[in-house]
Protein backbone atom coordinates (compact mmCIF):
# COMPACT_ATOMS: atom_id res chain seq x y z
CA UNK A 1 0.00 0.00 0.00
CA UNK A 2 1.18 3.46 -0.99
CA UNK A 3 1.09 5.92 2.06
CA UNK A 4 2.83 8.93 0.39
CA UNK A 5 -0.09 10.79 -1.41
CA UNK A 6 0.90 12.69 -3.84
CA UNK A 7 -0.39 16.72 -3.92
CA UNK A 8 -0.58 16.56 -7.71
CA UNK A 9 -2.45 13.56 -7.72
CA UNK A 10 -5.84 14.31 -10.06
CA UNK A 11 -7.54 11.02 -8.59
CA UNK A 12 -6.69 8.89 -5.70
CA UNK A 13 -7.85 4.87 -6.39
CA UNK A 14 -8.38 2.46 -3.27
CA UNK A 15 -8.56 -0.78 -4.54
CA UNK A 16 -8.53 -4.40 -3.33
CA UNK A 17 -10.78 -7.19 -2.50
CA UNK A 18 -14.08 -7.20 -0.60
CA UNK A 19 -13.49 -6.62 3.51
CA UNK A 20 -9.98 -5.92 2.96
CA UNK A 21 -11.12 -2.43 4.73
CA UNK A 22 -11.43 0.01 1.32
CA UNK A 23 -14.22 1.87 2.88
CA UNK A 24 -12.12 2.74 6.34
CA UNK A 25 -8.65 3.50 4.30
CA UNK A 26 -10.63 5.42 2.19
CA UNK A 27 -12.10 7.51 4.86
CA UNK A 28 -8.90 8.05 6.75
CA UNK A 29 -7.04 9.04 3.23
CA UNK A 30 -10.35 11.37 2.88
CA UNK A 31 -9.29 13.26 6.10
CA UNK A 32 -5.85 13.77 5.23
CA UNK A 33 -6.47 15.12 1.67
CA UNK A 34 -9.72 16.92 2.11
CA UNK A 35 -11.15 14.12 -0.21
CA UNK A 36 -14.39 13.26 -1.89
CA UNK A 37 -15.16 9.66 -2.66
CA UNK A 38 -16.70 8.64 -5.62
CA UNK A 39 -18.30 5.03 -5.70
CA UNK A 40 -16.70 2.23 -7.60
CA UNK A 41 -19.27 -0.60 -6.63
CA UNK A 42 -21.80 -1.59 -9.01
CA UNK A 43 -24.28 -2.41 -6.77
CA UNK A 44 -24.01 0.83 -4.65
CA UNK A 45 -25.79 2.40 -7.31
CA UNK A 46 -28.96 0.52 -6.08
CA UNK A 47 -31.63 2.04 -3.62
CA UNK A 48 -32.50 -0.32 -0.97
CA UNK A 49 -29.69 -2.48 -1.45
CA UNK A 50 -27.96 -1.49 1.88
CA UNK A 51 -26.83 -4.05 4.08
CA UNK A 52 -25.99 -6.77 1.74
CA UNK A 53 -23.90 -4.65 -0.40
CA UNK A 54 -21.90 -3.07 2.95
CA UNK A 55 -22.81 0.60 1.70
CA UNK A 56 -21.50 3.17 3.20
CA UNK A 57 -23.27 3.88 6.63
CA UNK A 58 -24.96 7.48 7.06
CA UNK A 59 -22.20 8.46 9.47
CA UNK A 60 -19.60 7.98 6.93
CA UNK A 61 -21.77 9.69 4.52
CA UNK A 62 -22.11 12.55 6.57
CA UNK A 63 -18.29 12.87 7.63
CA UNK A 64 -17.07 12.75 4.14
CA UNK A 65 -19.21 13.36 0.81
CA UNK A 66 -20.04 10.17 -1.57
CA UNK A 67 -21.10 10.11 -5.00
CA UNK A 68 -22.77 7.76 -6.94
CA UNK A 69 -25.01 5.97 -4.75
CA UNK A 70 -28.41 4.93 -4.73
CA UNK A 71 -28.95 6.25 -8.29
CA UNK A 72 -31.15 3.25 -9.40
CA UNK A 73 -34.25 1.45 -8.14
CA UNK A 74 -32.99 -2.38 -8.13
CA UNK A 75 -35.21 -3.12 -11.31
CA UNK A 76 -34.03 0.05 -13.00
CA UNK A 77 -31.17 -0.59 -15.93
CA UNK A 78 -27.83 0.66 -15.56
CA UNK A 79 -25.28 0.81 -17.90
CA UNK A 80 -21.43 0.65 -18.01
CA UNK A 81 -21.37 3.30 -20.23
CA UNK A 82 -23.75 5.63 -17.21
CA UNK A 83 -21.32 4.86 -15.21
CA UNK A 84 -18.41 6.49 -17.14
CA UNK A 85 -20.53 9.14 -17.61
CA UNK A 86 -21.16 9.84 -14.26
CA UNK A 87 -18.16 9.16 -12.54
CA UNK A 88 -16.28 11.49 -14.37
CA UNK A 89 -18.29 14.32 -14.48
CA UNK A 90 -18.11 13.87 -10.72
CA UNK A 91 -14.33 13.86 -10.96
CA UNK A 92 -14.34 16.76 -12.79
CA UNK A 93 -16.91 18.34 -10.42
CA UNK A 94 -14.44 17.47 -7.29
CA UNK A 95 -11.32 18.57 -8.70
CA UNK A 96 -13.42 22.04 -9.58
CA UNK A 97 -14.08 22.70 -6.18
CA UNK A 98 -10.63 22.40 -5.13
CA UNK A 99 -10.61 18.96 -3.38
CA UNK A 100 -9.41 15.48 -4.01
CA UNK A 101 -11.65 12.74 -5.58
CA UNK A 102 -11.01 9.12 -4.44
CA UNK A 103 -12.31 6.36 -6.73
CA UNK A 104 -13.00 3.48 -4.03
CA UNK A 105 -14.38 0.64 -4.57
CA UNK A 106 -14.43 -3.31 -5.23
CA UNK A 107 -15.96 -3.66 -9.26
CA UNK A 108 -12.74 -4.28 -11.19
CA UNK A 109 -14.22 -3.47 -14.46
CA UNK A 110 -15.33 0.19 -13.01
CA UNK A 111 -11.79 0.74 -11.71
CA UNK A 112 -10.16 0.00 -15.07
CA UNK A 113 -12.38 1.57 -17.25
CA UNK A 114 -11.57 4.75 -15.51
CA UNK A 115 -7.81 4.38 -15.42
CA UNK A 116 -8.04 3.32 -18.76
CA UNK A 117 -10.12 5.82 -20.63
CA UNK A 118 -12.54 3.07 -21.98
CA UNK A 119 -15.12 4.41 -24.49
CA UNK A 120 -17.73 2.07 -24.24
CA UNK A 121 -18.77 1.45 -27.97
CA UNK A 122 -22.36 2.98 -29.05
CA UNK A 123 -24.12 0.04 -30.24
CA UNK A 124 -27.95 0.00 -30.36
CA UNK A 125 -29.64 -2.48 -28.72
CA UNK A 126 -30.85 -6.00 -30.96
CA UNK A 127 -34.03 -7.21 -28.94
CA UNK A 128 -34.08 -11.02 -31.07
CA UNK A 129 -30.15 -11.39 -30.15
CA UNK A 130 -30.73 -10.74 -26.46
CA UNK A 131 -33.70 -12.77 -26.34
CA UNK A 132 -31.66 -15.50 -28.04
CA UNK A 133 -28.81 -15.12 -25.26
CA UNK A 134 -31.29 -14.96 -22.21
CA UNK A 135 -32.46 -18.34 -23.20
CA UNK A 136 -29.15 -19.80 -23.47
CA UNK A 137 -28.13 -18.47 -19.72
CA UNK A 138 -31.61 -19.71 -18.61
CA UNK A 139 -31.18 -23.41 -19.90
CA UNK A 140 -27.49 -23.62 -19.73
CA UNK A 141 -26.47 -21.38 -16.41
CA UNK A 142 -24.31 -18.14 -15.84
CA UNK A 143 -21.12 -20.22 -16.48
CA UNK A 144 -21.83 -21.85 -19.70
CA UNK A 145 -22.77 -18.77 -21.03
CA UNK A 146 -19.26 -17.02 -19.86
CA UNK A 147 -17.50 -19.90 -21.35
CA UNK A 148 -19.13 -18.00 -24.71
CA UNK A 149 -18.09 -15.25 -24.42
CA UNK A 150 -13.96 -16.47 -23.79
CA UNK A 151 -14.53 -18.52 -27.37
CA UNK A 152 -15.18 -15.36 -29.04
CA UNK A 153 -13.68 -12.51 -26.82
CA UNK A 154 -10.88 -13.58 -24.39
CA UNK A 155 -9.76 -9.92 -23.43
CA UNK A 156 -13.37 -8.70 -22.51
CA UNK A 157 -14.41 -11.96 -20.49
CA UNK A 158 -11.40 -10.82 -18.27
CA UNK A 159 -13.17 -7.23 -17.82
CA UNK A 160 -16.76 -8.96 -16.93
CA UNK A 161 -17.78 -9.93 -14.18
CA UNK A 162 -19.50 -13.82 -15.26
CA UNK A 163 -21.92 -13.66 -12.74
CA UNK A 164 -23.20 -10.45 -14.29
CA UNK A 165 -25.34 -12.25 -17.10
CA UNK A 166 -26.91 -9.12 -18.83
CA UNK A 167 -23.60 -7.82 -19.36
CA UNK A 168 -22.21 -10.92 -20.93
CA UNK A 169 -25.24 -10.88 -22.91
CA UNK A 170 -24.21 -7.34 -23.92
CA UNK A 171 -21.23 -8.14 -24.85
CA UNK A 172 -22.03 -11.02 -26.74
CA UNK A 173 -24.72 -8.91 -28.31
CA UNK A 174 -21.90 -6.50 -29.84
CA UNK A 175 -19.34 -9.11 -30.86
CA UNK A 176 -22.83 -10.29 -33.03
CA UNK A 177 -24.15 -6.91 -34.66
CA UNK A 178 -20.60 -5.51 -35.33
CA UNK A 179 -18.70 -8.65 -36.24
CA UNK A 180 -15.97 -7.27 -33.93
CA UNK A 181 -14.77 -8.22 -30.43
CA UNK A 182 -16.17 -5.69 -27.69
CA UNK A 183 -12.48 -5.79 -26.29
CA UNK A 184 -11.20 -4.52 -29.90
CA UNK A 185 -14.07 -1.80 -29.92
CA UNK A 186 -13.48 -0.22 -26.67
CA UNK A 187 -11.28 2.51 -28.01
CA UNK A 188 -9.26 3.76 -24.50
CA UNK A 189 -7.92 7.16 -23.82
CA UNK A 190 -5.59 6.43 -20.43
CA UNK A 191 -5.60 9.32 -17.73
CA UNK A 192 -2.06 10.00 -17.13
CA UNK A 193 -0.52 8.43 -15.02
CA UNK A 194 1.67 11.17 -13.32
CA UNK A 195 -1.85 12.21 -12.10
CA UNK A 196 -3.02 8.76 -10.16
CA UNK A 197 -2.35 7.49 -7.09
CA UNK A 198 -3.47 3.86 -6.28
CA UNK A 199 -3.57 2.45 -2.92
CA UNK A 200 -3.79 -1.01 -2.66
CA UNK A 201 -5.39 -2.45 0.69
CA UNK A 202 -4.18 -5.92 0.83
CA UNK A 203 -4.56 -8.99 3.31
CA UNK A 204 -3.28 -12.14 3.68
CA UNK A 205 -5.33 -14.37 1.89
CA UNK A 206 -6.99 -16.86 5.35
CA UNK A 207 -7.15 -13.72 7.04
CA UNK A 208 -9.45 -12.08 4.50
CA UNK A 209 -11.76 -15.02 4.18
CA UNK A 210 -11.96 -15.04 8.13
CA UNK A 211 -12.95 -11.28 7.55
CA UNK A 212 -15.44 -12.24 4.86
CA UNK A 213 -17.18 -14.49 6.72
CA UNK A 214 -17.85 -12.54 10.29
CA UNK A 215 -18.55 -9.41 7.84
CA UNK A 216 -21.62 -12.08 6.21
CA UNK A 217 -22.51 -13.09 9.59
CA UNK A 218 -22.42 -9.33 11.01
CA UNK A 219 -24.85 -8.63 7.65
CA UNK A 220 -27.28 -11.12 8.88
CA UNK A 221 -27.37 -9.82 12.58
CA UNK A 222 -27.92 -6.21 10.95
CA UNK A 223 -31.12 -7.20 9.10
CA UNK A 224 -30.39 -8.43 5.65
CA UNK A 225 -33.10 -11.07 5.49
CA UNK A 226 -35.36 -8.01 6.54
CA UNK A 227 -34.09 -5.34 3.77
CA UNK A 228 -34.36 -8.80 0.93
CA UNK A 229 -38.16 -8.75 2.26
CA UNK A 230 -38.69 -5.24 1.58
CA UNK A 231 -37.00 -5.47 -1.76
CA UNK A 232 -38.97 -8.60 -2.58
CA UNK A 233 -42.22 -6.01 -1.88
CA UNK A 234 -41.39 -2.96 -3.30
CA UNK A 235 -40.66 -5.30 -6.62
CA UNK A 236 -44.28 -6.86 -6.38
CA UNK A 237 -45.59 -2.87 -6.27
CA UNK A 238 -43.84 -2.83 -9.83
CA UNK A 239 -45.28 -6.03 -11.25
CA UNK A 240 -42.21 -8.01 -10.92
CA UNK A 241 -42.73 -11.43 -8.54
CA UNK A 242 -39.85 -13.10 -7.32
CA UNK A 243 -38.97 -15.28 -9.84
CA UNK A 244 -38.38 -12.50 -11.76
CA UNK A 245 -36.59 -10.61 -9.10
CA UNK A 246 -33.95 -13.15 -9.11
CA UNK A 247 -32.75 -12.69 -12.19
CA UNK A 248 -32.43 -8.98 -12.41
CA UNK A 249 -29.06 -7.46 -13.24
CA UNK A 250 -28.87 -5.93 -9.37
CA UNK A 251 -29.74 -9.20 -7.51
CA UNK A 252 -26.38 -10.80 -8.85
CA UNK A 253 -24.66 -8.52 -5.67
CA UNK A 254 -23.06 -11.34 -3.52
CA UNK A 255 -26.29 -13.28 -1.28
CA UNK A 256 -28.82 -11.64 -2.37
CA UNK A 257 -30.54 -14.55 -4.29
CA UNK A 258 -29.61 -16.56 -1.45
CA UNK A 259 -31.59 -14.36 0.98
CA UNK A 260 -34.83 -14.39 -1.58
CA UNK A 261 -35.10 -17.87 -1.38
CA UNK A 262 -34.68 -18.46 2.62
CA UNK A 263 -37.33 -15.43 2.80
CA UNK A 264 -39.58 -17.97 0.26
CA UNK A 265 -38.60 -20.85 2.88
CA UNK A 266 -36.31 -22.37 -0.12
CA UNK A 267 -33.42 -22.54 1.12
CA UNK A 268 -32.31 -22.20 5.51
CA UNK A 269 -30.52 -19.35 6.94
CA UNK A 270 -27.62 -21.77 7.73
CA UNK A 271 -27.26 -23.26 4.28
CA UNK A 272 -27.87 -19.44 2.47
CA UNK A 273 -24.34 -18.28 4.62
CA UNK A 274 -22.50 -21.45 3.41
CA UNK A 275 -23.25 -20.70 0.19
CA UNK A 276 -22.79 -16.80 0.24
CA UNK A 277 -19.10 -17.55 2.18
CA UNK A 278 -18.55 -20.19 -0.83
CA UNK A 279 -19.41 -17.00 -3.67
CA UNK A 280 -17.68 -14.53 -1.68
CA UNK A 281 -14.32 -16.66 -1.97
CA UNK A 282 -14.76 -16.91 -5.39
CA UNK A 283 -15.74 -13.22 -5.83
CA UNK A 284 -12.29 -12.26 -3.79
CA UNK A 285 -10.44 -14.85 -6.64
CA UNK A 286 -12.03 -13.12 -9.01
CA UNK A 287 -10.82 -9.45 -7.74
CA UNK A 288 -7.29 -10.92 -7.40
CA UNK A 289 -7.18 -11.40 -11.52
CA UNK A 290 -9.15 -7.85 -11.97
CA UNK A 291 -6.59 -5.21 -9.74
CA UNK A 292 -3.70 -7.24 -10.89
CA UNK A 293 -2.45 -4.54 -13.19
CA UNK A 294 -2.29 -1.98 -10.36
CA UNK A 295 -0.47 -3.76 -7.75
CA UNK A 296 2.81 -2.05 -7.17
Amino acid sequence: MNENMSVKAKLVIVIGPTAVGKSAKAMELAAQLDGEIISADSRHVYRGMTIGTNKPTADEQARVRHHLLDLRDPHEPFSLSEYLDLARAAIDDVSARGKTPMLVGGTGQYVRAVIEGWQVPEVPPNEDIRRRWTAYAEAHGAEALNRELIKLDPAAATTIDPRNVRRVIRALEVIEVTGQKWSDLQRKSPMDSGLLQIVNVALPREVLYERADARILQMVRDGWLDETRQLLQFLASVGIDAAKAKTLPSMSALGYTDMIEVALGQLSMDEAITRIKADTRRFIRMQDAWFRPYWK
